[in-house]
C-alpha cells in the first residue's frame, strides 16, 4: 500500500548549558557579531544620517512695488533714473525722469498663492537721448511656510546694454531661490526679512548698485531672475518712451532643509534593518551547525520530552 504525508510540523530542540561554558561564550560572541557589524557597515558606507534633505513648496511671493531703475542714454555713458524712493530721486537732479508703472500679479491656479508677475514701465526720454543699456531692481516679499517659516525680503536684479539704440526690452524668466545653506526643519527664520535698499538713506552710497549687489550676495539665501532671455527691440520713435516689459514667474522650488531628529533615525534605521537581516541569516546557519553536530558540548532537550525538570 502507498504511504503518503498527511501531516508535519517542526520539532523543537533546546540546547542547554550552565553559564560558564564555552557554548555561553560562543553565543555573546556571535550575537556581538551579529547586531554590532551592521551598524560599522551601515555607517562606513556614506550616508548613514540624512544630513540634508529637500522637499517641494510653492512659496508665497509680493512684489513690493519699490523700483530702482538707470538707463544709459548715450554712449558715454551718460544716464536717466528713476525709483520709488525720494532719496534717489532728489540725488539724481535733472536725470530724474518719472515714468509709467503697471504692475499686476496673478494667481493662475487660485491656490491662494500669487504665480507671477506682469510688470511694464514706460520711461520718458527727450528726442535728443536714446537708450543704450538698462538696470534694473524691482523687490519682492519671499515667505515659506512648510517646514520652518522664513521671511526675507529680496530683489530680482535686471541687466542689459546693446550698442544699437533700443525702443523696447522684453523680459520672461523665473524667480528662483538660491542657498548656500539649508533651512533648519522647524522654527522662524527672519534673519533676512530687512530692506534690500535702504530707501531712507539721504546718502548716494545707500543707491550704489555694486553695494547694493554686495550686500545682497552675501546673504545665504536669495532669490535670482533665471533665465530671463532677454529681448531687445529697436526702432523707438522720437516722441515714444522706452518701454520695459518683464513677465516674472514664481515657481515651484525644491528647498534644503537639515531633517529633525526622527527623520534621522528613520533614515538610519532602514539602512541598519536591511544589513541586520543579511547577517542574522548567516549567523543563524552558523548556531544550527554548531549546535546540532555538538561542536560545543550542551544537553539537546526537545520540546515534547516528557523528562522531568530535574532529569533534563
Amino acid at each position: 500500500m502507498a504511504m503518503y504525508e498527511v501531516y508535519s510540523h517542526p520539532a523543537l530542540v533546546r540546547y542547554r548549558t550552565s553559564i560558564c561554558s564555552k557554548a555561553t561564550a560562543f553565543l555573546l560572541i556571535v550575537l556581538a557579531l551579529t547586531y554590532i557589524p551592521p551598524l560599522l557597515v551601515a555607517f562606513r558606507s556614506q550616508g548613514f544620517w540624512l544630513k540634508q534633505s529637500t522637499y517641494e513648496e510653492q512659496p508665497n511671493v509680493r512684489f513690493q512695488y519699490q523700483v530702482l531703475l538707470l538707463a544709459v542714454s548715450s554712449p558715454s555713458g551718460s544716464f536717466v533714473a528713476w525709483s520709488t524712493f525720494q532719496g534717489f530721486n532728489s540725488l539724481v537732479g535733472d536725470r530724474l525722469r518719472i515714468p509709467r508703472v503697471l504692475a499686476r500679479e496673478e494667481d493662475r491656479n487660485k491656490d491662494g498663492k500669487m504665480d507671477e508677475l506682469h510688470f511694464k514701465l514706460e520711461l520718458p526720454v527727450q528726442a535728443t537721448e536714446e537708450v543704450y543699456g538698462v538696470q534694473l531692481i524691482l523687490t519682492f516679499s519671499y515667505q515659506l511656510y512648510s517646514m520652518s517659516t522664513f521671511v526675507m525680503q529680496s530683489m530680482a536684479f535686471i541687466q542689459y546694454s546693446s550698442p544699437i539704440p533700443g525702443a523696447q526690452l522684453y523680459i520672461n524668466g523665473d524667480l528662483k531661490l538660491q542657498q548656500r545653506q539649508s533651512f533648519n526643519h522647524q522654527g522662524l527664520d527672519t534673519r533676512y526679512n530687512v530692506s534690500v535698499i535702504n530707501g531712507t538713506s539721504p546718502f548716494a552710497s545707500a543707491y550704489d548698485l555694486t553695494q547694493i549687489m554686495a550686500s545682497y550676495q552675501e546673504r545665504n539665501v536669495t532669490t535670482v531672475l533665471n533665465d530671463p532671455s532677454p529681448i531687445w527691440l529697436v526702432g523707438r520713435a522720437g516722441t515714444d518712451p522706452f518701454v520695459i516689459n518683464a513677465v516674472i514667474r514664481y515657481p515651484v522650488e525644491s528647498i534644503l532643509y537639515q531633517p529633525g531628529f526622527w527623520e534621522m533615525i528613520k533614515y538610519a534605521w532602514i539602512q541598519y534593518i536591511s544589513v541586520l537581516l543579511i547577517f542574522i541569516w548567516v549567523f543563524e546557519r552558523v548556531k544550527i551547525f554548531v549546535f546540532q553536530n555538538q561542536v560545543l558540548t550542551t544537553v539537546p532537550t526537545p520540546l515534547a520530552s516528557s523528562c522531568k525538570p530535574h532529569q533534563c
